[in-house]
């Protein structure tokens, strides 16, 4: 049986550590911000990420740009002349064209490589769900799956990786067209903080619209209590955009209401793409739980 490689992006948000333990490559996007086009760099120091959304705060528009074709060619041709298949997950394609850029690349590279496997996933989510379910693959992987096998795994479970996430200000959202403006507008006159989830599309969906930061918190970890299941793979994690005081709330909240998860939650940073979006002050929290059906009719 062939080895197979597993591939991300920087939507993913798996740091450096996780990304050598469990053998996952990514492919960076772009963000363009002050006149330059940078790599969406998950191994950022606290320091950068700190100026990034510093600058935003301070009004510095950023854009973001797929992964295109040729990149997604050279680093799946690299593997294929390894003698190595790939399995490929990629950002929800409602957020990001890369995955269609990924099917292409599939299609060109195995009219060269026949004798290959070339797997692209569109993972209709992005963040840390996206990261977990490139960490169960790898421990599928590990477990001596094959790369068909964990494909298919994927592919049936990828609606129950849950999102639950509230921003500190709509003004971010405002600007990349995620809310309206009249939302926007009247959300910042009366405190309120809608509970963002991913649909079945894929899409970022605003489900709830809670008054209030705090309240906002415990309204995410009682939605969490009501979907969490413990399940094989479980993998719960909060990331935030310099909002650790926030990310701390929220996991106590979930605590008060999870208690048997003392311990087992993990704490990351928000990465560069979605950061973009979203802006600083953005906190949520990533798990499997049950399956994701609102959007299904919009």
């Amino acid at each position: 049986m062939r080895k197979f490689v597993i591939y991300s992006d920087s939507c993913c948000d798996l740091t450096k550590e996780e990304r050598e333990q469990y053998d996952i490559q990514y492919i960076p996007m772009y963000c363009i911000y002050e006149g330059v086009s940078h790599y969406a760099d998950l191994d950022w120091t606290e320091e950068e990420r700190e100026a990034f959304y510093q600058k935003m705060r301070e009004g510095m528009r950023v854009k973001t740009a797929q992964i295109t074709q040729a990149d997604y060619e050279a680093a799946f041709e690299k593997e294929l002349e390894a003698g190595n298949d790939i399995l490929s997950v990629s950002c929800s394609s409602a957020l990001s064209a890369s995955v269609l850029a990924s099917y292409k690349a599939r299609d060109e590279l195995l009219k060269k490589y026949p004798e290959a496997k070339i797997i692209c996933i569109d993972s209709l989510s992005a963040v840390r769900a996206l990261g977990m379910l490139c960490l169960t693959a790898a421990q599928m992987r590990a477990d001596g799956k094959t790369i068909e096998e964990v494909a298919a795994w994927i592919e049936e479970h990828k609606l129950e990786v849950n999102q639950e996430a509230t921003p500190e200000k709509l003004t971010y959202m405002k600007a990349a067209g995620r809310v309206s403006a009249t939302s926007a507008f009247f959300g910042g006159l009366l405190n309120i903080k809608p509970i963002i989830i991913s649909d079945v599309k894929g899409r970022n969906l605003a489900v709830e619209k809670v008054k209030g930061r705090h309240a906002s918190f415990v309204r995410v970890a009682e939605r969490m209590q009501e979907r969490y299941e413990d399940v094989p793979y479980q993998n719960v994690c909060i990331s935030h955009a310099v909002c650790p005081e926030g990310a701390e709330e929220l996991k106590k909240e979930i605590l008060a209401h999870l208690p048997q998860l003392e311990g087992k939650i993990t704490t990351t940073w928000l990465g560069p793409i979605i950061g973009a979006t979203c802006g600083p002050g953005i906190v949520a929290v990533f798990f499997y739980g049950k399956k994701v059906t609102e959007g299904a009719d919009e």
